[in-house]
């Protein structure tokens, strides 16, 4: 049986909704405290997973059927723990993730109609019990959010970011269903706020989940 013996945050939110900025924040103050700290990213974070990631988010594969979509992203997810975060998390350290299974519930499950129950057990197969100890959901209107996207000229468009603006509704309702299912874990930052109040925030979230190493 494997120890976790380290710490997992991920970093969730719609497109827009400054989770670099947020990430950023995070790996500073985590190695504040004393820990060692990797930093990673769904779907990717190693080659296997980033070959999936370039299939899933291609702009020419639009004809992709969304359970098609909702496996691709498990796949990935797998590959991605197994070779990468489970043995961090095994050497004792704070692994931060941007994305990981609450996005296939949010956008997948609620957003795409396949089901977040649905989902979630794909999901779980994939992943066992290495749940996050800490999720992060920088919340934001859609339409705010997408604006900084069309602002941000180095930013690359994906497909995702070309959906209707009924979709990204659906994506920010899916991840409120997030945080009413798993409240244990899950924490929302009003993203839309000065990013010192955001960055703020972050670091009070932190104070009370991470201890300071001794």
């Amino acid at each position: 049986m494997h120890v976790k013996r380290g710490f997992f945050i991920t970093v969730e939110g719609g497109e827009g909704a400054g989770k670099t900025s947020a990430i950023d924040a995070i790996l500073e103050q985590v190695k504040a405290r004393g820990y060692d700290v990797l930093s990673t990213r769904e779907p990717g974070g190693i080659p296997i997973a980033e070959q999936i990631r370039s299939v899933v988010l291609d702009r020419n594969n639009t004809a992709m059927d969304p359970r098609t979509e909702a496996l691709l992203y498990a796949a990935a997810r797998r590959q991605h723990l197994a070779e990468k975060v489970i043995p961090a998390l095994e050497a004792g350290k704070v692994v931060v993730c941007d994305r990981f299974i609450d996005s296939s519930l949010a956008y997948q499950g609620y957003a795409r109609e396949l089901g977040m129950d649905e989902v979630f057990a794909i999901n779980r197969f994939a992943i066992g019990d290495w749940m996050p100890d800490l999720t992060v959901f920088m919340d934001v209107r859609p339409e705010i959010g997408l604006a900084r996207i069309r602002a941000d000229q180095g930013r690359e468009v994906n497909r995702l970011d070309l959906e209707s603006m009924t979709f990204h509704n659906k994506v920010r309702e899916g991840y409120l269903q997030v945080l009413r299912r798993f409240p244990e874990r899950v924490v929302r930052v009003d993203a839309e706020r000065e990013l010192d109040k955001v960055l703020e925030d972050i670091g009070q979230m932190l104070n009370q989940k991470l201890p300071k190493r001794v």
